[in-house]
């Protein structure tokens, strides 16, 4: 197997903190994999056999509920370490990993892990700060699902990635991967339904636009004001 070079990962936070000897050491472990469009990275419930760090492309984290509904959970943007099932005492994956373009992952085997951890400590610390800005976010989800109308969850959820994602263009900022409105209906405990029904009022009024997988923020500060709550 071809030996990866650091400059891959030379902007990825988790190594960071790790001298340039200790990234070759730890990269040394692991293997560069393509992931085809709608390709399932790992499946819920299946055994954690690995580790992840997204390199290219953009993955969608879905998880279906007991009663058979499927959440979106969150998306992951390069650069993010995932599928890191071990470090939450886990022997199984929570939930799916699925590409939603092609995209590349650097993997490691779950076995090594733990030695990986007591030879670099640093690598724990990001993955305690990783692991807990997702509970974070988490949280703020399950806020806003319980106390909040429809409407400012979709603004919070589109603010988000735009945060995440968001890339400048002529018209606006635009979140900067394939996403659906069922995606973002999933994301936000709704039907197809309402959210179509208002991205097209938010279109009317200049604050989206829309196409096929394709959403731009026309005006995020406007939005910022749906999601706080305030007239628009």
């Amino acid at each position: 197997m071809a030996r990866l070079d650091r400059s891959l990962v030379a902007n990825v936070p988790m190594f960071a903190q790790l001298p340039p000897e200790a990234v070759d050491e730890v990269l040394a472990e692991a293997q560069s994999i393509r992931y085809p469009k709608g390709t399932n990275v790992f499946q819920q419930d299946g055994e954690a056999h690995s580790f992840f760090v997204l390199l290219h492309g953009h993955l969608r984290v879905m998880k279906v509920t007991p009663d058979g509904q499927q959440v979106v959970v969150r998306f992951v943007s390069p650069g993010e370490l995932f599928g890191i099932a071990m470090a939450m005492g886990r022997s199984t994956y929570p939930a799916t990993a699925r590409s939603v373009e092609d995209s590349i992952c650097l993997v490691w085997p779950s076995t090594a892990w733990t030695r990986l951890v007591a030879r670099h400590p640093s690598l724990a610390t990001s993955t305690l700060q990783t692991v807990g800005s997702r509970l974070n976010e988490s949280q703020t989800r399950v806020v806003e699902m319980s106390t909040e109308q429809v409407e400012r969850r979709v603004a919070h959820a589109l603010l988000r990635l735009a945060r995440q994602t968001g890339r400048k263009v002529e018209a606006g900022l635009e979140i900067d991967f394939p996403i659906s409105r069922q995606d973002i209906a999933e994301m936000t405990g709704t039907t197809l339904h309402t959210v179509s029904r208002t991205l097209s009022a938010w279109e009317e009024r200049n604050l989206v636009a829309g196409g096929r997988q394709r959403i731009v923020l026309r005006d995020p500060h406007g939005l910022l004001l749906l999601a706080e709550g305030a007239a628009a």
